[in-house]
């Protein structure tokens, strides 16, 4: 009796044994199917209320209204500028810059901080117009640029900026920017 009560034991041991078995080797299919399906699938963040719309970003690209939104508040940081706010200026632009990007651009930005500091000269921009292209990463801002030296307005100019991005993740990354010149400017 004892010898039948301990086979029985060990049987109803080694069938809880081999369900438990086939339980984690289920799960483990589980685990693993659910890896494949949350690397496979676009990241997406929903950015928030200082927008004028609700907008996402995946990890598929940018959709031209981020794009639009961002090149606007890119443009307004860059071309707005006076000699009390240069070091806040260059930092800002720095942050947003890629990395491969960013020395040659902060040498760029250092020239400009050495030639306007402690001068009376102020420059900001009002934008007519943008363009984006979410295809090839650029933007274009059409707007007038002023410059004024002391009090006085002493130049108002209509210029064309552009913009280029990079986009890698769910990060969007400024490579550079510039004036754009017609045929007549470029000679």
């Amino acid at each position: 009796m004892d010898l039948s009560h301990a086979h029985d034991l060990t049987q109803r041991a080694l069938k809880q044994r081999n369900l438990l078995a086939m339980l984690c080797v289920g799960l483990a299919c589980v685990i693993v199917f659910l890896v494949l399906a949350a690397s496979a699938r676009d990241r997406e963040i929903i950015l928030q209320p200082v927008l004028p719309k609700e907008m996402a970003i995946s990890s598929s690209g940018v959709s031209s209204d981020y794009l639009e939104a961002i090149t606007r508040d890119t443009a307004q940081l860059a071309l707005n500028r006076s000699p009390e706010t240069l070091k806040y200026w260059m930092e800002s632009i720095l942050k947003i810059t890629a990395p491969e990007a960013r020395g040659p651009l902060k040498s760029k930005l250092l020239a400009i901080v050495e030639e306007q500091q402690g001068s009376q000269v102020t420059q900001f921009v009002t934008i007519d117009w943008i363009h984006v292209d979410p295809a090839t990463l650029t933007s274009e801002v059409g707007a007038v640029l002023h410059t004024v030296v002391a009090s006085r307005d002493v130049s108002r100019e209509n210029r064309i900026f552009r913009f280029k991005w990079k986009y890698e993740g769910l990060s969007l990354k400024l490579l550079g920017f510039g004036v754009v010149l017609n045929k007549d400017e470029a000679k």
